[in-house]
C-alpha cells in the first residue's frame, strides 16, 4: 500500500508533460481570422496597436496591415485575407527548417493524409484542407534555415 502512495504522485509527474501543450482551439481561431470584416476585427480585438501599409509588386497588391498581439492582419477591401502569426500548427518563429519539416511530415494539421507541401526558395507552402476557401500556410526562412515569418492566407485573391 505504501508503495502505491509513492507511485501515484510519481506517475502524475511523469505523465504531465505528455499532455497537449497549448490550446488546440487557438489553431482553429487563427484560421477563422481569415475573412473577418473590419467590424469583426475591431469587435474581436479592439483598436490595433499600430497600422502600416505593405507595398506589393503591383499597385493592386498593396495592403493595409493592422497589428495586434495575435498577429498582423492584412486587409483586402474590408476583409482580412492574410494573417502573419508568431505560431501556427506547432510551428513558431525561430524554429529550424528541420523542425518545420518534422511537424508537417507527422501531419499535425489534420488526421488525413499528409498535406500538399511545396518548397520555393526560402519558403515552405502547405495547403490547408477543408476550409471555406482555398488557404495556405507559408513559412519563410532566413539564410540559416530559421523561421522568420508564418502566414496563413487565402490563395484565391
Amino acid at each position: 500500500m505504501r508503495r502505491n502512495i509513492i507511485l501515484l504522485p510519481l506517475l502524475f509527474v511523469v505523465t504531465f508533460p505528455l499532455w497537449p501543450q497549448g490550446n488546440m482551439d487557438s489553431q482553429d481561431d487563427a484560421v477563422s481570422y481569415i475573412g473577418l470584416t473590419l467590424t469583426d476585427l475591431y469587435q474581436r480585438f479592439g483598436t490595433p496597436k499600430s497600422v502600416y501599409s505593405s507595398r506589393g509588386l503591383e499597385e493592386w497588391q498593396d495592403d493595409v496591415v493592422f497589428v495586434y498581439d495575435q498577429g498582423d492582419f492584412y486587409i483586402y477591401k474590408d476583409h482580412v485575407w492574410q494573417a502573419g502569426l508568431k505560431t501556427m500548427y506547432g510551428i513558431s518563429v525561430g524554429d529550424t527548417r528541420a523542425q518545420v519539416n518534422m511537424v508537417l511530415s507527422v501531419n499535425s494539421l489534420t488526421n488525413s493524409p499528409p498535406p500538399a507541401i511545396e518548397v520555393q526558395g526560402n519558403s515552405i507552402f502547405c495547403s490547408l484542407p477543408d476550409k471555406a476557401w482555398p488557404m495556405t500556410l507559408r513559412c519563410d526562412f532566413d539564410s540559416a534555415g530559421i523561421v522568420q515569418a508564418i502566414f496563413i492566407y487565402r490563395t484565391d485573391l
